[in-house]
């Protein structure tokens, strides 16, 4: 079961024992400092291992005072002026303990290795497609072949339909008619700032780097309607998609260690960031 989003006040929360974790989506300042009780609660209660917060940095001394601390930032990531802190605590020491943190570094050195190669050639760039309602079916689908397990119920035709119709814009690559590739950017037209997500590609259509044309698209979509910061929060394990962000000119901003419940267990996973100016 995916986990809960519910608001506190105006903020958003996810929480739920698939994550092991409760996540702060979005911080308002009114809500501030009930809301770190609120979590402690939600942990309490449910013997999370794991509290999670993308906060304003602004905000951040009063969860460092909580025993918070910093696993990621993106600058401007607020319309381009605030920062942006990825704070975390751990509830459970072994929650802490990465396992395969050797290879997330062999894939963080790979990645920036190949950020030379920059973009993809134009004359092999598929034609990309702006999903709709109609295309539900086909998107949950190739997400419920590529993923066993994830953090969002993109599984689920409806969740994709609601939120392609309030602030995500997803993206899709036919080969034959049938679909092969996915993506989406997820918007927060008041902070001008963008997360590109949800990429998926058939096994059968590796190895064309259809995850780089999605995304180089996907960059000139979102700067046509005037985001201003693009992100992602990237498997660590997944020397595919931290080559593509690298190759687009995304920096690093840090690592999240054992935070998301994907592809059926929970991963580290790496942040990376662009000003799209």
């Amino acid at each position: 079961m995916p986990d809960t989003i519910e608001t506190f006040g105006q903020s958003i929360l996810q929480h739920g024992s698939l994550n092991d974790r409760v996540y702060l989506i979005k911080l308002h300042a009114d809500d501030l400092p009930r809301i770190l009780d609120h979590i402690d609660e939600l942990a309490a209660q449910h013997s999370y291992s794991k509290l999670f917060a993308k906060i304003p940095a602004r905000h951040k001394d009063l969860f460092i005072l909580r025993g918070y601390q910093r696993e990621a930032f993106v600058p401007g990531f607020f319309a381009g002026s605030e920062d942006a802190e990825f704070l975390c605590r751990y509830l459970d020491p072994a929650r802490l303990a990465d396992p395969v943190a050797p290879r997330c570094r062999e894939v963080l050195a790979v990645a920036e290795e190949k950020r030379v190669r920059g973009k993809g050639d134009p004359e092999k760039a598929p034609t990309i497609e702006l999903a709709k309602g109609e295309h539900a079916e086909e998107l949950a689908a190739v997400y419920a072949e590529v993923f066993p397990s994830y953090p969002f119920p993109i599984h689920d035709p409806g969740y994709l339909r609601e939120t392609m119709e309030s602030h995500v814009r997803y993206f899709l690559v036919r080969n034959e008619g049938r679909v092969v590739a996915v993506s989406s950017s997820e918007m927060d037209r008041a902070a001008r700032n963008v997360e590109m997500t949800d990429f998926a590609t058939l096994p059968s259509e590796r190895g064309k780097s259809l995850a780089l044309y999605l995304l180089e698209h996907m960059e000139r979509e979102m700067r046509a309607l005037g985001m201003r910061t693009a992100y992602t929060i990237a498997r660590a394990l997944s020397a595919g998609m931290n080559v593509t962000f690298a190759r687009m000119g995304y920096l690093f901003g840090g690592q999240l260690v054992n935070n998301t419940n994907i592809s059926g267990q929970i991963e580290s996973m790496n942040v990376w960031y662009k000003d799209l100016g």
